[in-house]
């Protein structure tokens, strides 16, 4: 099998495709070896979408976006280098309880299934060329490792860079430039809002300087 990750222009709708991987999945657990086996080296891009989809609430679980966030990282650079990803055991074989997956693929195909209507290839030289493709990928890791931050406590820490990941890999594989301009609009407000933090921070921190330390 080729290292290299052949992706071709499909005229199927993102909510069909988590549709019909939804369908199969038959038993209690899965990891994400098996959903990668699922989906495919074309659902690259799915993937990244379908594991953004548990940040899409204002707090998420603690602990899921370290492993969820590496998995996007390691994959999102698989794609910047056009090469098959590899994922560390901790986070492929990772076991997902089906019982909760499955509902949170289902608000996932209703929320895409609602915008796949508008969507369509446009802006076209931000999804077509190798300087894009590389662009795209490193937008990907970036918002990756920004999603793995251990900051699930603060509200809206991983719903920025989660909704940044689904914009980029849906605009991504649907040919939708203009989506992918949003990723990068969502990616830019998540600086800005982890920014803000660190300076309230600091703020906070200096406004208590002991006397005659200040």
């Amino acid at each position: 099998m080729s290292l290299n990750i052949q992706f071709k222009d499909t005229s199927r709708k993102t909510s069909e495709v988590l549709e019909d991987i939804l369908n199969e999945i038959k038993t209690d657990r899965i990891t994400l070896r098996d959903l990668m086996a699922m989906i495919g080296e074309q659902g690259l891009l799915l993937l990244c979408a379908l594991l953004s989809l548990p940040f899409l609430f204002p707090v998420s679980i603690p602990g899921v976006s370290t492993v969820f966030g590496a998995g996007i990282v390691l994959i999102a650079i698989a794609i910047t280098i056009n090469r098959l990803p590899w994922l560390p055991n901790f986070v492929a074989n990772r076991q997902l309880d089906t019982a909760k997956l499955v509902p949170v693929l289902n608000r996932g195909i209703n929320f895409l299934r609602r915008i796949d209507r508008y969507l369509k290839p446009r802006f076209l030289y931000f999804t077509t060329g190798m300087v894009a493709n590389r662009l795209n990928g490193l937008a990907l890791t970036f918002a990756g490792a920004l999603l793995m931050l251990p900051l699930s406590f603060i509200p809206f820490s991983n719903t920025l860079p989660g909704v940044a990941i689904l914009l980029l890999s849906t605009g991504i594989s649907q040919r939708d430039g203009l989506l992918v301009a949003c990723g990068y609009v969502m990616i830019g407000l998540t600086v800005i809002y982890f920014g803000g933090l660190a300076w309230l921070i600091w703020a906070t921190g200096t406004s208590f300087e002991i006397p005659g330390f200040g």
